[in-house]
């Protein structure tokens, strides 16, 4: 990311971030970017910047990218104004990586007395389609006098068979998911949003993901997860305007209307015991899933994307149990990523799918699609092993917005 030379209205602080806003930039290493999105956004080029600003928040419905790295945090002060004031830094921060910059004065040049303002391990590296997107979590709303605007749809997750939830991977009073094509940047993008909030924010967890195992572009490749299958070949499609409509995004009489435009997203890092599963025949492999390894068509079909014939599987098969008709219609859009994490200390790798599920509403979408799923064969071979649901308020409209303004006005 590029360094930003431009004169600051007021120096920060020996303490460090010192509360003040940060300075603007809207050009992007390379050429300048657009800071306002439409639905419709093409998939942008590799290194390239996503506008920030928009109706909806980027890294939704945005093409998925290379990397993740999502981070939900706990929040340490009882001071309303301070916890605002933080979303606020926070969202100039978030516009500033996102267009190629370095925060606020940046890595070097400011007052040698003071720790800089950038931690500098993105400088010179590209935006990378770095996408920031933030939620709020149930516990949030026992805060700052927010009960009642709590949205009816961020219910506590059931627990669902099969669960072994670790409460160390689970919850969060609000996450920030960075997606980019580079990991660097996205690492950067966290460190430097905790470092800012310091004192009044602490990362509950964290994960680094890999290998998308979903795609949002209908013209690109699906992706395979660790089990070596197409992952998402139904999802939805960031063009898909209707669609998201219906499925993704909230809707101004589905309340409250501080989440209008926003969606709701669910969480889980999903074990996978890929020791088991590499010494399953490769015939049980496609029955489980319902779908050939190689190309990805469903039973009985030669293409990946023509419809499946549900009643040719077998009862338990994935494929049937997760789709659409076998849930009156429920559809979530996903934006999975791969991840290892080490070994678990019995010789087998720590390695699964982070899935990640965004919906206009969870009641209609996750919760019956996974109590569906009971009874999935593949429930042998994986395990929800950590899990969270967060509210994602709409996007950043311009420069005087910032996160979660809706939420925090008086008049909301």
């Amino acid at each position: 990311m590029t360094d930003s030379n431009a004169p600051s209205p007021s120096r920060r602080s020996l303490l460090g971030w010192g509360g003040a806003g940060l300075a603007l930039g809207a050009a992007a290493a390379g050429g300048a970017v657009a800071m306002a999105r439409t639905d419709e956004e093409p998939a942008p080029r590799a290194g390239t910047a996503v506008a920030f600003h928009g109706p909806h928040q980027a890294g939704i419905a945005t093409p998925v990218q290379d990397r993740l790295h999502f981070a939900a945090f706990d929040v340490t002060t009882d001071d309303r104004a301070s916890f605002v004031q933080l979303l606020k830094d926070w969202t100039e921060a978030a516009r500033r990586m996102t267009a190629g910059h370095a925060v606020g004065e940046g890595a070097y040049g400011g007052l040698p007395e003071a720790p800089p303002d950038d931690t500098g391990e993105a400088l010179g590296l590209k935006p990378s389609r770095l996408t920031l997107t933030i939620g709020f979590g149930p516990s949030l709303f026992d805060r700052f006098d927010l009960a009642g605007r709590r949205p009816e749809a961020l219910v506590d997750l059931p627990k669902f068979a099969g669960d072994n939830l670790d409460r160390a991977r689970s919850g969060g009073d609000l996450c920030i998911q960075a997606c980019s094509d580079d990991p660097q940047v996205a690492v950067h993008a966290i460190r430097n949003l905790a470092r800012i909030g310091f004192g009044k924010v602490v990362i509950r967890w964290s994960q680094l993901g890999f290998g998308k195992t979903s795609s949002t572009t209908p013209e690109g490749h699906t992706p395979r997860n660790l089990f070596g299958f197409k992952d998402g070949t139904r999802n939805i499609a960031g063009t898909e305007t209707d669609r998201l409509r219906e499925h993704v995004w909230v809707g101004e009489k589905d309340g409250p209307a501080w989440m209008a435009g926003g969606s709701y997203l669910v969480a889980r890092r999903i074990r996978m015991h890929i020791e088991t599963w590499d010494r399953t025949s490769l015939q049980e492999q496609e029955d489980i899933f319902g779908r050939d390894k190689g190309e990805g068509a469903p039973v009985g079909k030669a293409k990946e994307r023509d419809e499946p014939f549900l009643k040719a599987m077998k009862p338990d098969a994935h494929v049937r149990l997760a789709h659409p008709d076998a849930n009156h219609g429920a559809t979530i859009l996903r934006r999975g990523y791969s991840f290892t994490d080490g070994t678990d200390g019995l010789g087998r790798l720590d390695a699964g799918l982070f899935f990640l599920a965004y919906q206009r509403d969870v009641r209609k979408g996750f919760i019956p699609i996974q109590r569906n799923l009971a009874t999935d064969a593949l429930n042998e071979y994986i395990q929800h092993v950590g899990s969270a649901l967060f509210a994602v308020p709409p996007g950043v409209r311009d420069r005087d917005d910032w996160w979660g303004r809706a939420l925090f006005s008086e008049e909301a």
